[in-house]
């Protein structure tokens, strides 16, 4: 069941990018293609309703910043997250990074009934990290921000779709300053300070439609709600006639370009074993994922002058099983490849304590780099870590 779901997952995803043809390919596009009017109302009649006020969000007493897109993945998201909170943690401010555990696995049954009936344990957001200790895996916190955890180290991580709540618990319990609302710009629910959108370079608005028919969840003009616009994976040549149709929804928002930097690669299973990116060059290796975009992942590998001899590629946040990491080692070695390589995002879905691969798996660590609107991004973190003093009162005598 669970290999027929994610072949269907992945069916979808190609009909969705137009990987797929054929009669049922454009059945299934036309049918979708009508569910996305559908949907294109619902998102501009919410955000109509918070306008209004109608509908009004809670504003917790501390700075709030989104971090998010208009599209369904592969923006690069994860690493901006991390930049953005070892920053504002480094200069001073105690940050807490507030998720929702996208495909986390839910409690036991019975201690969500003990939770929700007995009344025994009064109710709070699942504590990834909580600035001392990593206290979740993937499977339970979610592949995000497990990852974010670990790479940070001490900086609080909460998971919950009740992100108020986990905002005033952070605040509370943790007497965090600063939250950084994780893929948090459809989440309107908690109000914030700063709106920042990512916008990936290779793909700004997807296929251009809307879900589900596209990647997009509302349409480019909502793109006036940032206050920053970061482009990530900038290519070499620059992004001038991108940021021309960027300027088109949002004339005021500083615009910062970014390019996602591979740092090395780390074996999944020996701590100790970490090289440099120039092993790649001249290497045979083989490629696994489960990412939105793997062909960015891909193309990075050759770019580091790796030949890529065979690459398998799963739905959007696969677990991987050990018969699958077995089955696909065993098949890297009988073409006497020299490893094996996935994206840090993918690691932590991995198998642990796995021995015995006739191949080595690692995973290739990237972070985010700043190609242009380095004064912004200064002028950002001053505003945040350093906000004006108050003006002194003037006494007037008489």
């Amino acid at each position: 069941m669970r290999q027929r779901l994610d072949e269907f997952e992945q069916f979808a995803t190609d009909v969705i990018l137009d990987r797929r043809y054929g009669k049922r390919a454009a059945l299934l596009r036309w049918f979708l293609y009508v569910l996305s009017w559908l949907f294109r109302g619902g998102v501009q009649t919410r955000l109509w309703l918070y306008r209004q006020r109608f509908i009004r969000e809670h504003s917790p007493a501390c700075l709030v910043i989104s971090v998010g897109n208009l599209t369904v993945g592969g923006t690069g998201k994860t690493p901006v997250v991390e930049k953005f909170a070892r920053t504002l943690q480094d200069r001073g401010r105690r940050v807490a990074i507030l998720s929702r555990g996208y495909k986390a696995k839910r409690p036991p049954f019975f201690r969500r009934l003990q939770r929700k009936w007995l009344g025994m344990e009064r109710r709070k957001p699942r504590i990834v990290h909580d600035g001392t200790r990593l206290l979740l895996d993937s499977r339970f916190a979610g592949d995000e921000p497990y990852m974010l955890a670990k790479s940070l180290g001490d900086i609080v991580v909460l998971v919950d779709k009740d992100r108020v709540r986990a905002a005033l618990y952070a605040i509370r319990e943790l007497k965090c300053d600063t939250l950084i609302l994780d893929d948090g710009m459809q989440y309107l629910t908690l109000k914030h300070r700063l709106e920042v959108c990512l916008i990936d370079a290779q793909a700004p608005f997807g296929n251009e439609f809307l879900l589900p028919r596209g990647t997009l969840r509302e349409p480019p003009s909502n793109l006036r709600r940032a206050n920053y616009i970061f482009i990530t994976k900038s290519p070499a040549s620059g992004n001038a006639a991108l940021i021309e149709r960027l300027r088109q929804f949002n004339r005021t928002a500083e615009i910062i370009e970014t390019k996602h930097e591979a740092l090395y690669l780390q074996n999944l299973y020996v701590v100790e074993d970490r090289l440099p990116l120039d092993f790649l060059a001249g290497k045979f290796v083989a490629a696994i994922s489960g990412i939105a975009r793997p062909e960015s992942f891909e193309e990075k590998l050759t770019a580091l002058g790796a030949t890529l001899e065979i690459t398998k590629r799963f739905a959007d946040h696969h677990r991987f099983t050990d018969e699958e990491l077995r089955e696909f080692s065993d098949r890297c070695a009988r073409r006497d490849l020299d490893c094996i390589v996935t994206t840090e995002k993918d690691s932590v879905r991995f198998p642990g304590k796995f021995e015995g691969l006739d191949v080595p798996v690692y995973y290739l660590r990237v972070e985010i780099g700043i190609l242009s609107g380095g004064g912004s991004w200064d002028d950002l973190v001053a505003r945040i870590c350093e906000p004006p003093a108050p003006k002194k009162r003037e006494h007037f005598f008489a």
